[in-house]
This record gives structure tokens, C-alpha cells and sequence, in this order.
């Protein structure tokens, strides 16, 4: 198996001189584990899917005959505390066994990916295996808070603007906030200014001169929606008081 014999031999003149059984034994060990090691095998496979959902077939990928698996006795180890992946021995299939939430996973992140590994035995081989989560669209925008009070003066001149609130998407990419749209009304427009993602800001813009004494609250409801199909939404209650 190690195609450096002088290496072979030092380790073994080394073991003879110092080290102990268990030591040498140990050593051999990792020496094979990692002779066996090979490439990454990458799979991909949607957040929140049912339990026992099939995500590839290692027994295929690795070119093992099933029935050869349990002989192996491959094992499937995470590299976190959580166990999201097993194999079933039977057929080689690497399926999911538990929940996979991607916003707990990696929150705020653009990719996400579990690290796990193969192992087998007799002969030792480890296998790295890279597992993408794919984000679905499973929340919706919020905004921190229901309702914004707005005091603006009727003697405000058109064109003046007001910064509202943005909303909030626990979802990434095309799941994420994409657009918002102001409820119609004689008073003001929405301006939606965007210098690329975390920079974007939304103004009301005055349109028409208020009058306290024909209204003097105004109701508008904000609307955020995400990218998703359908497109979820969130809604913001926007009260413009006149004075």
C-alpha cells in the first residue's frame, strides 16, 4: 500500500527504538486512512425535505457493489455535532434523517454546504463528501414593526421625502427581497433606491400639498415581496398624521 519504502522503513526502525505497540498501531492506522482517502463527491439537495429523502447513491458514485457494503461497513461521520445524512447499507443511497433548516445552517450566507465523510473498511478508505443546501422560499419579508407614524407639516412642500423602513428576509438569492409597492393614493409615490444588497432605501414622496382640515390622517400600507414563485409578502402600516 505505501509506495515509499525508505519511509516504511524509518517508521519501523523508529517503532523498534521508542515507540510503543499502540502507538505504531495507531500510526499504521492514520497512514492508511489517509492512503485511502480520495476525491470530494458533491450532491445538492433542497432545505426542509422530508425524512429518508434520497440525495445520491454512494454505492454508484463510489463504484462498490451494495452487496459488498456491509462487509465494508460504511458509515457515513458529520463533521458537526448534528447528524443530517445516513446510508442505508442495503442499497448504498445516502439519504436525509433529520430536519435541515438552511437559515439556521448558515444565516446570511449566499451558499451552504455540509461537510461529511464516507468510510469504509477492509481496506480503510475515507471519502469527503460535500452536500449544497438549496435555499427554498419558506419565509416571507417582515418589517420590525406593524405600524410607522409619520408627522409631516400641511405646509410641506411637494417633493419633500420621508425614509421609511425596509424589510427583512431570512431567504437569499432570488428568495429574498425584491421589490416594494405603496398602496394607491392622491398623496404620495414610493422611490426605491438600490447601490446593490444591503444598500437599498425607500422614500415616500410628497406629490400633492396635504390639508389638515380636509384629512388630516392619511392610512398607506408598504408592501415588501420576494422573488420567490409565488412570491411571498410582508406589509407595513404607514400613518401619516397632518399638522
Amino acid at each position: 500500500m505505501f509506495e515509499n519504502d525508505h519511509f516504511f522503513h524509518s517508521v519501523s526502525t523508529m517503532g523498534r527504538g521508542g515507540l510503543t505497540g499502540t502507538i505504531w498501531i495507531n500510526i499504521i492506522a492514520l497512514l492508511c486512512l489517509c492512503d485511502g482517502s480520495t476525491g470530494q463527491l458533491s450532491f445538492s439537495v433542497s432545505e426542509e425535505v422530508d425524512k429518508g429523502t434520497v440525495v445520491g447513491n454512494l454505492a454508484k458514485d463510489l463504484q462498490i457493489n451494495v452487496q459488498e457494503l456491509e462487509k465494508r461497513d460504511l458509515r457515513v461521520v458529520a463533521g458537526n455535532s448534528k447528524k443530517y445524512f445516513d446510508v442505508n447499507l442495503k442499497t448504498g443511497a445516502l439519504y436525509v434523517c433529520d430536519r435541515i433548516d438552511r437559515e439556521e445552517l448558515c444565516p446570511n450566507t449566499a451558499k451552504c454546504s455540509l461537510n461529511i465523510e464516507a468510510i469504509l473498511s477492509h481496506p480503510m478508505q475515507l471519502h469527503r463528501i460535500e452536500v449544497q443546501i438549496i435555499d427554498i422560499n419558506d419565509n416571507a419579508p417582515s418589517f420590525r414593526e406593524n405600524e410607522k407614524t409619520l408627522n409631516i407639516s400641511e405646509s410641506s412642500f411637494t417633493g419633500e421625502r420621508y425614509l421609511l423602513p425596509m424589510a427583512n428576509d431570512a431567504d437569499t438569492g432570488s428568495n429574498s427581497v425584491k421589490s416594494y409597492k405603496l398602496s394607491a393614493n392622491e398623496y404620495f409615490s414610493l422611490d426605491v433606491q438600490s447601490g446593490g444588497q444591503h444598500s437599498e432605501s425607500a422614500e415616500l414622496v410628497l406629490q400633492k400639498s396635504l390639508d389638515r382640515e380636509k384629512q388630516s390622517i392619511i392610512r398607506l400600507t408598504l408592501t415588501a415581496l420576494d422573488g420567490g414563485k409565488p412570491a411571498r409578502s410582508g406589509t407595513l402600516k404607514i400613518v401619516v398624521q397632518c399638522h
